[in-house]
């Protein structure tokens, strides 16, 4: 029913993005600090933090607040944009929104490279 009543348009799903990232960079918060108290506690909490956080379920958790880190970033600095009373033309609202989609993509996956490779 919402396609006959309104088109999904850039702005929105930016929109939707922007809250639902900052619900997963929270939630993600919570998780790093289990992981820091499991560093604190010692090798057995640290031992089973790093098991669960390597499981592919872990994994893909990761990589999740890792690309909801970096979209909230890029996406808040575009609307500090905004609040400095650029950027307020159509076509530079579009650009802007598929710069911060094609940004989030591709430094999330140059984090995940340089972190896979072990960080050299």
């Amino acid at each position: 029913m919402l396609g006959t009543l309104y088109r999904l348009q850039i702005t929105s799903v930016m929109s939707l993005m922007h809250r639902v990232t900052g619900i997963v960079a929270s939630v993600g918060a919570f998780g790093l600090a289990w992981w820091l108290l499991a560093v604190a506690r010692g090798d057995d909490a640290y031992a089973s933090a790093s098991a669960c956080l390597g499981s592919p379920l872990g994994t893909l958790a990761l990589a999740a607040f890792s690309f909801a880190l970096v979209y909230h970033l890029l996406n808040g600095i575009r609307h500090l944009m905004w609040d400095a009373g650029m950027g307020f033309e159509l076509p530079e609202v579009y650009r802007s929104g598929y710069t911060v989609i094609t940004l989030s993509v591709v430094l999330t996956a140059v984090i995940w490279f340089i972190a896979l490779r072990g960080g050299a």
